[in-house]
């Protein structure tokens, strides 16, 4: 796969599996900006490998809650890109919690942050590529709680299974425009979202128990599949969810 002068947007991508997808698309010759939230020395680390590859390279810091950032974010991506192929929204938070203790300013900041934040970052990026005759390519990255529940995870599974919603909806908006969407669903992948969940011995054996090839993900298992979606070789998957989670949704046993 050659991404050599294709310019690529990766929200969410100083740490975890958006530094991972976002390096892999540098070192394959695209051009990336990426987002993060807070922690500045990750972002750095993240930016130099992307920029040793050769590549134009920025990251942009921001509060996805925030509709005003959003904004001067897209006006940055205008400043620094021409245009833009590829999209990958995969900023998000899970902050485990039991169900009766999620508040309303609790869900909000979920939904914003995983839903709308990208539905109006996608709807403007959107607008670029149709604007310049791109045949883009968008990715959601999803989960497989979009498909399954979790006790701690009733705020972050409803934002999971509406990603998958916008994004059947946008495959048939965009599919006019020549625009392909689809979404990545990855399984139980050892990032910082769930590294103190998982640093329960016992739990995290259970984890691994479950997927038939023995171990956990890890956020660079994510980079192929994510690759091969926004690829010029994927040339017809569109409105599809990708579930990579080693066969850990299959195994009943």
């Amino acid at each position: 796969m050659d991404f050599k002068n294709k310019n690529a947007i990766v929200t969410g991508g100083s740490r975890g599996i958006g530094s991972a997808i976002a390096i892999a698309l540098a070192e394959k010759g695209s051009n990336v900006i990426f987002t993060y939230a807070h922690n500045d020395d990750e972002a750095g680390k993240t930016l130099d490998k992307i920029r040793s590859n050769g590549v134009d390279g920025h990251s942009y810091r921001i509060n996805q809650e925030n509709m005003e950032e959003i904004n001067k974010f897209i006006e940055f991506v205008k400043l620094k890109f021409n245009t833009v192929d590829i999209l990958i929204n995969n900023a998000g938070i899970c902050p485990f919690r039991n169900y009766f203790d999620i508040d309303k300013p609790l869900f909000e900041k979920v939904w914003k942050i995983n839903v709308e934040s990208h539905f109006f970052i996608t709807q403007e990026i959107s607008k670029i590529m149709i604007e310049n005759n791109i045949k883009g390519k968008i990715l959601f990255i999803s989960s497989i709680s979009a498909i399954v529940g979790g006790e701690f995870q009733a705020h972050y599974t409803t934002t999971k299974s509406g990603i998958n919603g916008m994004m059947h909806s946008l495959a048939i908006i965009l599919g006019k425009y020549g625009i392909m969407v689809n979404s990545l669903e990855p399984g139980t992948i050892l990032t910082d979202i769930n590294r103190d969940d998982l640093s329960d011995d016992k739990k995290r054996k259970y984890m691994e128990s479950r997927i038939p090839l023995g171990r956990l993900g890890k956020p660079e298992d994510m980079a192929g599949p994510a690759l091969f979606l926004v690829s010029d070789e994927n040339t017809y998957v569109n409105g599809s969810e990708l579930l990579a989670d080693g066969g850990m949704l299959v195994n009943l046993q």
